[in-house]
Formats: structure tokens, C-alpha cells, sequence
């Protein structure tokens, strides 16, 4: 019980950080191109990951051997998940990229049942869909013209193909739990994401003669102040608080909680960057909500309620 109660602090946590990471991606966006966005991004969550462990306040158990097992993993989420939200925002807007990231309970749900195994009760389902249903409310109410300023198709494609990246690494990693510690993940995750990401831009530097303005986008305070919120918090924190909690509850589970980084996305687009706030997004906000709820708590009570007293139920 305490470890749920941990596991769903750490998601909600982690909804949160993805919420806001839409609009400070926004302001670093404005300032330089996605490719080196991401290299200093990484370039600083891999910093901060590797301090804990230079000073040996904690050890690595994971193997050279081990590191080619992850890499289908780091694939997943931070390259292919980054690199797709990175030029999807290009071309749409902060909120409506939150918006379709909440098709991300409904890929891992299925996911998981056929990967994983994982069963839910009619309960669990339906409060996914009602959660998926508010944002799509939201989504379609936009693209009747309720609302201006919507993103271009390109946009939204890029943006779906990173929900679908996402939900493969929540499913990969909650597998990858059992057989690896979460710290160790998240770590590899940085570095082979600090890895990728730098040899990208260098060698796109390299290419266009531009190699001595790697570092020119730290001239502006924006730029600094979005890149530490990315690089910490967006990068390193939401990588392990969701190595974490998918080590304590299952990922069709935890992928629900992406639904709120929707409204936190909304609110943050609304107060820092003038983005629309109308009375569809209340109606869809309460259908998520109420959603998360039933998927996290009236659920599994009615999971525990058709179990027997003679049958214990594992929990995984």
C-alpha cells in the first residue's frame, strides 16, 4: 500500500513536469532550432544524473553487457518520444500537443494487455475512454472551429507518433523493472540520450560550418531558464519518477495519468503564452479527471472485491 501511494505521488508528480514541459520546449524552441534543443537538454540531465554517482552517493549495478538490452528502450523515449514532440511543436501549438499526448492510455492499454498480459476490469476500460473521451472532446471541438490558431497536420501527426513511442517505452520499462533497477534505467536513459542528441547536432554543425555557435543559444535567459526545467525536471526527474512508478503499478495504469499533464499543459498555455481557454475545455477536463479516478481507485476496488479470501492476488 505504501508503495502505490509512492508510485502514484510519483506520477502525479510526473504529470505535473510534463504539463509545463510543453510550454518552456515553446520558449526554447524560439530561441534555437529542435536538434540542438534536445543536445542541451540531455547535455544537462546527464550532468546532473552522473554528479550522485562521481561522488558515490550512488551506485550503478547495471553491466556493460546490459547496456545493449536498454538501448531498444532509450530508442523509445528519450530519442524517438523527444525527437517527435521536439518538431511536432514546430508545427502546432503548445495546447493542442498536450491534447493529443492523451492518447497515450489507450496504446499502452492495448499494449500491455498483449505484451504484458495485463487485465482490467470493465471499470478500469471505461474510465480510460471516458479520460481519452475528454480529451478528444476537447481535440474535436477545436477542429469544428470553435476555436483558432490549431496546428497544422503535420503537427499533429508528429505529436501522435510520440504518444505511440511513449506508450511502447511505459510497457518496454515496466517489463524491464523486474529484471533492472529504475535508477540504473533512468540513467542509461540520460546518457544515451545526451549521446545521441550531441552527436546529432555536432555532426549537423559540422555540415553547415555553424560548429561555433553550439553554445550561442545559452546567451539568452530564456533559453537557460527552459533548458534546466527540460533538462532536470522534464528529462531526468519524469524518467526516473516514471522508472519508479512502473516498477509499483501497472503501465495501463500509470499511462492515464498523462491526462493530467493535458490540463496542466492547457492552463500553462493560457497564462504564459495567451493560448484560448473555453468551456469545452472545463467539460473535458472534469471527463479526464473522473477518468484517472476510476481507473486508479474504483477499479482496482472492484478488481479486489471479485477475488476470493482463499486467492491471493500478486500485485506486479
Amino acid at each position: 500500500m505504501k508503495d502505490q501511494q509512492k508510485a502514484i505521488l510519483a506520477a502525479l508528480l510526473n504529470a505535473g513536469i510534463t504539463g509545463l514541459s510543453f510550454l518552456f520546449l515553446k520558449m526554447a524552441l524560439a530561441v534555437t532550432n529542435p536538434v540542438d534543443t534536445l543536445a542541451h537538454r540531455f547535455t544537462v540531465a546527464f550532468i546532473v544524473a552522473s554528479i550522485p554517482i562521481l561522488f558515490g552517493w550512488i551506485k550503478l549495478s547495471i553491466k556493460p553487457k546490459d547496456i545493449l538490452t536498454i538501448i531498444p528502450l532509450a530508442m523509445l523515449y528519450p530519442i524517438l518520444f523527444f525527437t517527435l514532440q521536439a518538431f511536432g511543436l514546430v508545427y502546432t501549438t503548445s495546447s493542442e500537443a498536450g491534447i493529443i499526448q492523451a492518447t497515450v492510455p489507450i496504446f499502452t492499454m492495448v499494449m500491455a494487455a498483449f505484451f504484458l498480459g495485463e487485465s482490467s476490469t470493465w471499470l478500469q476500460k471505461l474510465s480510460t475512454l471516458l479520460s481519452v473521451g475528454g480529451v478528444v472532446y476537447i481535440f474535436a471541438m477545436k477542429g469544428l472551429g470553435v476555436s483558432s490558431g490549431s496546428g497544422s497536420s503535420i503537427g499533429t501527426i508528429l505529436i501522435l507518433l510520440s504518444a505511440f513511442s511513449l506508450a511502447g517505452y511505459s510497457v518496454l520499462a515496466r517489463k524491464m523493472t523486474k529484471s533492472f533497477h529504475y535508477i540504473d534505467m533512468t540513467y542509461m536513459v540520460a546518457l544515451l540520450g545526451f549521446l545521441f542528441f550531441n552527436g546529432w547536432s555536432v555532426i549537423r554543425h559540422s555540415a553547415e560550418g555553424t560548429l561555433s555557435t553550439y553554445f550561442a543559444p545559452f546567451a539568452s535567459s530564456t533559453f537557460i531558464i527552459s533548458i534546466v526545467f527540460l533538462g532536470i525536471l522534464s528529462s531526468l526527474m519524469t524518467s526516473f519518477m516514471t522508472n519508479f512508478a512502473l516498477s509499483k503499478m501497472e503501465a495501463s495504469k500509470l499511462s492515464v495519468f498523462n491526462n493530467l499533464s493535458t490540463l496542466v499543459t492547457i492552463v500553462a498555455g493560457v497564462i504564459f503564452l495567451q493560448e484560448q481557454l473555453a468551456y469545452y475545455h472545463l467539460i473535458g477536463a472534469v471527463m479526464i479527471i473522473i477518468g484517472v479516478i476510476g481507473t486508479n481507485f474504483l477499479g482496482a476496488k472492484l478488481k479486489k472485491q471479485k477475488h476470493t479470501p482463499q486467492s491471493k492476488s500478486t500485485s506486479v
